[in-house]
């Protein structure tokens, strides 16, 4: 058992650095595979990874979007600030798409890249899409988000990070994905595969972008039983969302009457306009302007505190 722990570290490492040292990863690292293996439970063969978006796919302020698909080998990609600015802190990047795709550009890439103006590192995930036969479409992503932050945590000296600065960023989909892990990192959802699997996957705060799929359909207003917050388990959270939201805004509003009930820690911001799946593209709408609303509640609270 030991040996198999010390050879999945080694692997972690080995897939670290050899696409380039600590200075080299500031821009972006290759894609680092989360398990040795096979991920857990997969068994069926997909077609091959691909973007689904069409030639006349809808655009979003302009701009197409990388609708990937197929997604059966979950990796992580690192993209560090300027070292100037270097806050220490780092945020696991949740791309949404119903489960079904990863926006991979507009809420991924993009994303890592304003963290990196604020000073944090982004660990854009790339999670397993679309969900697996008898699971709950999230169980899989699950998995994928606790082995990442898990991993991220236990090799923050040598990624120069504050392990106790980690925190995690969803949209939509992506959205539900943060907030089941932010309620259900006591243990892991799958068989330890490592060292790094002892170590705490719980976010230090968690940042939800016009969330989704956070009600029970059958049952209006009543959370579903894999996001319910809890005190002393759910982080300080923080929410954008538009009213007009074709997803409905219920999903933010239920979720944060629950954080206030749980006792915590949480910050809405509620807008009339913006519609659903804009990323951080600003536009005219008030809505887009959430980036700046995130960085001074991480500022205010402390996650972008220089560790320098």
């Amino acid at each position: 058992m030991l040996l198999s722990r010390m050879k999945s570290s080694l692997f972690f490492l080995t897939a670290l650095f050899a696409f380039g040292t600590p200075a080299a990863l500031r821009a972006a690292s290759a894609e680092i595979p989360l398990w040795p293996g096979k991920a857990p439970g997969e068994t069926a063969i997909l077609p091959p990874e691909a973007d689904t978006t069409k030639p006349d796919g809808e655009l979003i302020a302009g701009r197409r979007v990388i609708r990937l698909g197929n997604v059966s080998t979950p990796t992580m990609a690192i993209y560090r600030p300027d070292p100037a600015k270097d806050t220490g802190a780092a945020v696991l990047v949740c791309p949404g798409g119903g489960y079904y795709i990863l926006a991979m550009d507009l809420e991924g890439t993009e994303v890592c890249a304003w963290l990196n103006s604020i000073g944090v590192t982004g660990i854009l995930l790339k999670y397993r899409v679309p969900g697996r036969e008898g699971l709950p479409r999230y169980v899989p992503p699950l998995q994928d988000a606790q082995r990442a932050l898990g991993l991220v945590r236990s090799q923050a000296k040598t990624l120069g990070l504050d392990p106790n600065r980690i925190g995690v960023l969803g949209f939509s989909a992506g959205a539900h994905l943060a907030a089941s892990l932010a309620a259900n990192h006591a243990g892991r959802t799958y068989p330890v595969v490592d060292d790094a699997d002892s170590v705490s996957c719980r976010p230090d705060f968690t940042v939800l972008i016009y969330p989704g799929g956070f009600m029970l359909h059958d049952k209006v207003e009543e959370l579903c039983p894999e996001i319910v917050p809890a005190k002393g388990v759910t982080p300080p959270t923080f929410i954008a969302m538009a009213e007009d939201d074709p997803v409905n805004s219920e999903h933010a509003l239920a979720y944060y009457l629950a954080l206030k009930k749980a006792g915590v820690a949480a910050e809405m911001h509620l807008y009339p306009k913006g519609g659903h799946g804009y990323g951080l593209r600003r536009t005219e709408v008030a809505v887009t302007t959430w980036p700046d609303r995130v960085a001074d509640w991480m500022q205010t609270s402390g996650w972008l505190k220089s560790n320098r």
